[in-house]
């Protein structure tokens, strides 16, 4: 007889317009049958450990038909990156036992219909929540942002918005590796200080302190940035073109100060791009997924070696997904935001 188990979920209430709010995501208990059902061929039913919370969900919250991941549907369970044990499996790529990590539902045990996507986890002498991180989807936006998109060469001058989350720490210590020099804007001292201190930047500012982010900049680059690592857009965006060099290049990653606003803010200092030839490359890291393994010979010895930094901010329970998640857009985490459903 099959096993049937009882199964919390955090389901995604209706679409919504401007900053989300916990009230917008509900606690539901159902119940589960732990095995793969007949007719699902290349399937997995797994039992979640972490979640990821990452800016890019707050997209999938708004009805849009043009948005690139697949909007949450309303009275199902929000979906996103996590870190999972397989109990079931009809596929021949995962057994029961196997740790992977991939797109999964914010609830104790989810049904993934196909395993495109998923990745089985082999190296399990580091923590497993680094998976949802450091060795995930935020690592392989640093590390495709930078050494792929940005052409960065020793010596540099790199600038890095939003430098604390889980993509920022890592493309300031990539930089610093290659000998660039690397200045990161955060929201709080704190954070500033933890640019500094730990993850290795050569300066730091809040530009909540700022009154002229345009001034700020010069302070800090008075020759010009070459790279502009961007997760923030708007007003900073229009700052840092102001202060690019020639041939300068940006890594468009995200654009958080946008993502809760009922209508875009314009953007001016376009024409420096003409001026000044720069390359502002957009780019999505799902479409750069064959180059994991490549990333992953780069990214363990340096993590095993102890010359990467990396800061997790872990609440417990699944309970505390939506509280967590709206967090990210208030500037609440320190580093990588991630949930812990259960334990291995």
């Amino acid at each position: 007889m099959v096993e049937e188990v009882s199964n919390k979920q955090i389901i995604f209430k209706d679409y919504i317009n401007g900053f989300p709010k916990e009230s917008d995501m509900i606690l539901k208990t159902s119940t589960i049958k732990l095995k793969v059902p007949e007719g699902c061929n290349d399937a997995v039913l797994v039992k979640n450990l972490y979640l990821s919370c990452d800016p890019y969900m707050r997209s999938r919250m708004s009805k849009l038909d043009d948005n690139y991941v697949p909007i949450f549907t309303p009275g199902s369970p929000i979906m996103g990156y996590g870190v999972a044990k397989v109990v079931d499996s009809s596929s021949p790529n995962f057994k029961k036992g196997d740790l992977i990590w991939g797109m999964t539902g914010w609830e104790d045990y989810s049904l993934i219909k196909s395993t495109e996507g998923l990745f089985k986890i082999h190296c399990t002498d580091v923590p497993l929540s680094y998976y949802t991180g450091i060795l995930g989807m935020p690592g392989m936006s640093a590390y495709v942002g930078f050494n792929e998109i940005s052409s960065p060469k020793q010596g540099e001058t790199v600038f890095i918005s939003a430098a604390s989350g889980a993509v920022g720490q890592l493309v300031g210590q990539f930089a610093k590796l290659l000998g660039c020099y690397v200045v990161g804007s955060a929201g709080t001292q704190d954070k500033v200080n933890l640019l500094k201190s730990k993850f290795g930047f050569d300066d730091a500012f809040n530009y909540k302190e700022e009154a002229d982010l345009n001034a700020a900049l010069k302070r800090y680059f008075p020759q010009g940035i070459d790279i502009y690592f961007e997760n923030v857009g708007g007003k900073m965006l229009e700052a840092v073109l102001l202060n690019m060099k020639l041939n300068g290049r940006i890594a468009t990653c995200g654009m958080i100060s946008q993502y809760n606003l009922d209508e875009e803010e314009g953007v001016r200092n376009l024409f420096v791009i003409i001026t000044k030839q720069i390359r502002m490359q957009g780019f999505l890291v799902f479409h750069h997924y064959s180059l994991y393994p490549k990333f992953m010979d780069f990214i363990l010895p340096l993590i095993k070696q102890g010359k990467i930094a990396y800061v997790e901010d872990v609440d417990e329970g699944l309970e505390s997904a939506p509280a967590a998640l709206i967090g990210l857009f208030s500037g609440r985490n320190v580093g990588k935001q991630v949930v812990r459903v259960a334990y291995e």
